[in-house]
C-alpha cells in the first residue's frame, strides 16, 4: 500500500505476553484471558530490553505531542521515543502494553505493580484501537490447538514449522480479510502520524495472526509467505519502518514456553 505520512514513522509492533490459553495449548481467538506469570515476565523482560536500548515515552507517559524536528528513530532503539502507544482491546495486549508503558515511563523499575501496603498497578495512559484486535478465530475459538487438522483438514491448513494456521473454518476471518483490517488501521495510523513529532514512534500491541497480517500490508507481501516466514511469539516486536527491510523487522525476541 502506499505509505504517504507512514512513511515518516517508525511503527513498532509487538505481540502479547503469554496468556492462559496459550499455556493450555488453546486456540484464543477473541477469548479475553488473563496474563500468566510468564506473560508478565516475557512483557517486562522485553520493556526492559526496550529501555536499555533506548527507548522512551513522551512525558514519561504516552501523549500526543507537537511536531518537531529530531534524528529518525532506528531498530537499534536509541533515541526512540513513543509518541503514542496503542492496544487491542482484549486485555492480555492491553496489561502487555501496560508493563511496557510502566517500564519505558520508569514508574515500575522493571516491575508491573508497586507496593503501598497492598500491590497497586501504576496506570500509564493506553489508548485502545478496536482494529488491533486478534483475528476471529469463529468455530475454531476454544479448541485445542492440536485440534487444528482434525477439524479442518489437511487442505484447510497452512503448515509451518511452529504452527499450524487454519484458513478458512465456519465463522472466522480468512487472512485476506485481517490484511484488509490491517490496510484499513494504516490508513488510521497514517492520520495519526500526520501530527507527531518527526522523529518519534508509535507503539501497536497486538496478536499473533493480526500482527503478522499488518506486517504483511505494511511491506505488500503475500500472506501465505508471511505466515512461513517467521514466527511472531509472545512479547516480541517487530519494526515497521521504510528504513528497515521486511527481513530484518524482528527486534526483539523472548524464549516461547507454550504447549
Amino acid at each position: 500500500m502506499r505509505l504517504g505520512h507512514l512513511a515518516m514513522v517508525h511503527l513498532y509492533v509487538a505481540r502479547h505476553g503469554q496468556d492462559e490459553d496459550n499455556s493450555n495449548g488453546i486456540l484464543n481467538g477473541r477469548r479475553d484471558r488473563a496474563l500468566t506469570d510468564l506473560g508478565r515476565r516475557q512483557a517486562r523482560e522485553v520493556g526492559l530490553k526496550m529501555k536499555s536500548a533506548g527507548f522512551s515515552l513522551r512525558g514519561g507517559e504516552c501523549p500526543a505531542a507537537s511536531r518537531r524536528d529530531g534524528a529518525s528513530a532506528s531498530a537499534s532503539g536509541q533515541g526512540v521515543t513513543f509518541s503514542r502507544v496503542f492496544s487491542s482491546p482484549l486485555r492480555r495486549a492491553s496489561d502487555t502494553a501496560q508493563i511496557f508503558c510502566e517500564i519505558l515511563s520508569g514508574s515500575s523499575g522493571g516491575d508491573a505493580t508497586r507496593s503501598n501496603g497492598a500491590a497497586e498497578m501504576v496506570k500509564v495512559k493506553v489508548e485502545t484501537l478496536d482494529d488491533l484486535i486478534e483475528r476471529d478465530f469463529g468455530t475454531m475459538t476454544g479448541q485445542p490447538t492440536k485440534s487444528i487438522v482434525e477439524r479442518c483438514g489437511v487442505d484447510g491448513v497452512l503448515a509451518t514449522e511452529t504452527i499450524n494456521y487454519f484458513l478458512h473454518p465456519a465463522g472466522a476471518e480468512t487472512f485476506p480479510d485481517l490484511i484488509n483490517r490491517a490496510k484499513r488501521l494504516l490508513v488510521r495510523i497514517e492520520e495519526i502520524a500526520k501530527d507527531l513529532p518527526s522523529s518519534d514512534a508509535i507503539l501497536l500491541v497486538t496478536h499473533g495472526d493480526f500482527g503478522k497480517m499488518l506486517y504483511a500490508a505494511y511491506y505488500n507481501l503475500q500472506w501465505q509467505d508471511v505466515l512461513r516466514q517467521f514466527h511472531f511469539g509472545n512479547s516480541e516486536v517487530l519494526l515497521l519502518s521504510r528504513e528497515s527491510g521486511a527481513n530484518d523487522a524482528h527486534v526483539f525476541e523472548t524464549m516461547q514456553y507454550n504447549s
